[in-house]
């Protein structure tokens, strides 16, 4: 009990000592979100990305609600189900650290080879509206459903600006605002300078994809650290479960709070490394327009 209460006092000390660090750290001249601001949009920008996906993404709840309750049947410990919960939802998502950046770099060089290709088709002299519908066909694979589909909404006689900006939406990126936005000023002074702006366009894309290069291999180190970490843990923690002397002061009422601050206080940890080796996603230079659809809708219908 001693020991317990000891290990108790211990995390209490350094938890109280991180709120000083913390809140001398405070300034009033700070004019950027806040951290947790910041690394909640980060965690929002995980959590839709990791639900977006098929298969594992609707499967992980379920077996993670499986494996708590198997945990707490075979222990008799209720926070050992909240732990082996945490880890089936967590360690995945862990593991697959950096792949939604380099997901997200492919789509933006896909966007600009893309635009390259749109550019050279406008140089022959065709309608924005025929090079669009032209350059689906050979579109790179990381847009190409998006780029099928703008060319769908202007088949199906949509207004160009409007379906851009859909397409904009469906690509929910930044750089895609740019490409966009470049297209409906373009479809408004139907200019011939249209193909020489989006050869400029494109390469500044091409920078700053080499640029995301960069800054991704570096953050890479970090995360490989986090990942060998986790999982070393796992295996003593597994090596040591089968120690029943070992893990016998946690059986207790107390024992089990405490299990739960050690525990709470990784997790912790881990989510804020893995949160601070993300990229905030860019602000959108166009507005999302959620009624869009709706008023298209209303028009055909009229």
């Amino acid at each position: 009990m001693t020991s317990a209460l000891a290990a108790v006092a211990g995390v209490a000390v350094v938890f109280g000592l991180l709120l000083v660090v913390l809140g001398a750290r405070r300034t009033t001249t700070v004019t950027g979100p806040s951290l947790p601001a910041e690394l909640a949009d980060r965690l929002l920008a995980v959590v839709r990305s990791e639900n977006s996906r098929s298969g594992w993404a609707v499967w992980r709840w379920p077996t993670a609600l499986v494996a708590g309750l198997a945990a707490w049947l075979l222990t008799g410990w209720p926070i050992a189900a909240a732990i082996t919960g945490v880890t089936v939802v967590g360690l995945p998502i862990l593991l697959s650290t950096g792949r939604d950046a380099a997901r997200a770099i492919n789509r933006i060089e896909a966007v600009e080879e893309w635009t390259r290709r749109l550019a050279d088709v406008l140089v022959v002299g065709v309608g924005l509206e025929q090079a669009i519908s032209t350059t689906a066909r050979t579109c790179p694979e990381p847009i190409r459903g998006q780029v099928i589909r703008l060319a769908a909404r202007l088949d199906a006689h949509w207004p160009l600006e409007s379906a851009l900006r859909a397409f904009a939406d469906d690509l929910d990126d930044a750089t895609a605002d740019l490409i966009a936005a470049t297209l409906i000023l373009g479809a408004r002074r139907r200019g011939p300078g249209l193909p020489r702006v989006l050869q400029a366009v494109a390469d500044s894309i091409a920078d700053e994809v080499a640029s995301r290069r960069r800054v991704e291999a570096e953050r890479a180190k970090p995360r490989t650290t986090a990942r060998a970490v986790t999982l070393i843990t796992i295996a003593v923690v597994a090596v040591g479960a089968l120690n029943g002397t070992y893990l016998s002061p946690y059986g207790t009422p107390l024992g089990q709070l405490v299990l739960a601050v050690i525990a709470g206080g990784f997790v912790l940890a881990l989510v804020w490394m893995r949160a601070l080796t993300l990229s905030p996603p860019a602000p959108r230079i166009l507005r999302r327009d959620r009624s869009l659809h709706a008023r298209l809708v209303e028009e055909a219908i009229q």
